[in-house]
């Protein structure tokens, strides 16, 4: 995560792509959940709605809660790339799986 992801998180993202592209980065850092609550709220929200797979890596949030990677979900849940493909198709999935 970098100064650009946080203007676009904060609302300077000029497309929609960039923004969750953005946010997940933000997941992947693992540092970015213990932000602002905004920024954990718009993480969770791109997760549960399949913009964004869970980090590459667990980590912990503000409040000291334990959020998961994405290979310890169940793959086809929340979080998993199995989720992201079947909300947003193959290609969007990898993309994100990449960053």
């Amino acid at each position: 995560m970098n100064l650009n992801d946080i203007y676009a998180i904060e609302g300077e993202a000029e497309t929609e792509d960039e923004y969750f592209e953005a946010l997940q980065r933000a997941i992947n850092s693992g540092s970015a959940w213990a932000f602002q609550g905004s920024y954990g709220r718009s993480m969770m929200d791109a997760i549960e709605s399949g913009r964004c797979l869970l980090g590459k890596t667990d980590a912990r949030d503000y409040w000291g809660n334990h959020i998961p990677s994405r290979t310890q979900v169940v793959n086809g849940t929340k979080g998993s790339l199995k989720f992201v493909t079947k909300a947003n198709g193959a290609a969007y999935a990898r993309r994100m799986a990449a960053l």
